[in-house]
């Protein structure tokens, strides 16, 4: 079990936008297939990122403000859930503070390693590598990495070859869009087999099976969860308790692993958590060859003579 308390003072430069920064709360190991990274984000300026796709799945939860726009109509309001496929290309995100005081905008934000097994890339390998190729002369200008020649290319991908040693996969998306949920529209439905604890199930993703929901508590409630395969990622959204002998209260990250008993209470307020669970990535025994090995598909390149 690990319990993370939210620290209004522990903020980290991490975005190649240069205005997001990061409060990691939870993480995984480098290496296996479900390596995932967990993040609050507060926004200090307006920022915007070209149309891009990921090898690893996002989900996205705006906690204050919905000034974000992931490009082609899609747009995640203040408390709707975003789940974003590996591979699928998204943008150009465009972040305008709206009347916003530097700040102020604040979200949470998972990144994971998806159902192809390609795996997720530590923060920690990321800025290892990001220091290793600007000492070799080369240099980051926004997400894209510059070599000493003048040539560009998307800076993950140069990061992932770097680290890896090996050119970047991209799962060729098992959605066509972002899948956005919006919370209040669902149904708060009792847990069966307790008293004043309720959940709404927003939904699962792909053969993995993730799944988002949102339990409640009622004031005095307790809660007792135990799952033998997933990890379960929870974050206070509103109230306080106590898990495993700790208090708990706005925007604490608690993770149970497969296996491991979550024991909560809800204090003298209703006590609302976000989950997300993460089965394990279960690998096919022929690798897929629904991939791309280009950063943008074809669909999504301009047409000649035109640029961003």
């Amino acid at each position: 079990m690990k319990i993370v308390h939210f620290d209004k003072d522990n903020w980290i430069k991490d975005h190649p936008s240069g205005t997001l920064y990061f409060q990691h709360l939870l993480k995984g190991e480098p290496g296996p297939p479900d390596n995932f990274m967990y993040v609050l984000a507060k926004q200090q300026d307006e920022w915007s990122m070209p149309r891009h796709r990921h090898n690893f799945d996002q989900i996205r939860l705006p906690l204050v403000g919905d000034n974000t726009t992931y490009g082609r109509g899609v747009v995640l309001k203040e408390g709707q859930v975003g789940y974003f496929p590996e591979g699928l290309s998204y943008g150009p995100q465009e972040s305008p503070m709206k009347g916003m005081a530097p700040g102020e905008p604040l979200g949470l934000t998972l990144q994971f390693g998806g159902s192809s097994g390609y795996g997720f890339m530590s923060i920690e390998q990321r800025r290892q590598a990001r220091q290793e190729l600007i000492e070799a002369g080369g240099s980051f200008d926004g997400p894209f990495y510059v070599r000493p020649d003048g040539t560009r290319q998307w800076g993950l991908t140069t990061i992932w070859e770097h680290v890896f040693g090996e050119h970047l996969k991209y799962a060729r998306p098992r959605y066509t869009h972002p899948v956005v949920a919006d919370p209040k529209r669902f149904n708060w439905l009792p847990v069966e087999g307790t008293k004043g604890v309720d959940h709404k199930w927003l939904g699962a993703f792909s053969e993995r099976a993730v799944w988002v929901e949102m339990i409640k508590l009622q004031p005095g409630a307790r809660w007792s969860s135990a799952d033998p395969k997933a990890r379960r990622l929870l974050t206070v959204l509103s109230g306080d308790g106590e898990c495993d002998c700790d208090q708990i209260g706005y925007l604490t990250a608690i993770q149970a692993d497969a296996g491991e008993t979550l024991d909560l209470a809800a204090g003298s307020s209703p006590l609302e958590l976000f989950l997300i669970g993460l089965p394990p990535v279960v690998l096919p025994t022929t690798e897929s060859q629904e991939y791309d090995l280009d950063e943008f598909p074809a669909e999504d390149r301009e047409p000649a003579g035109q640029s961003s």
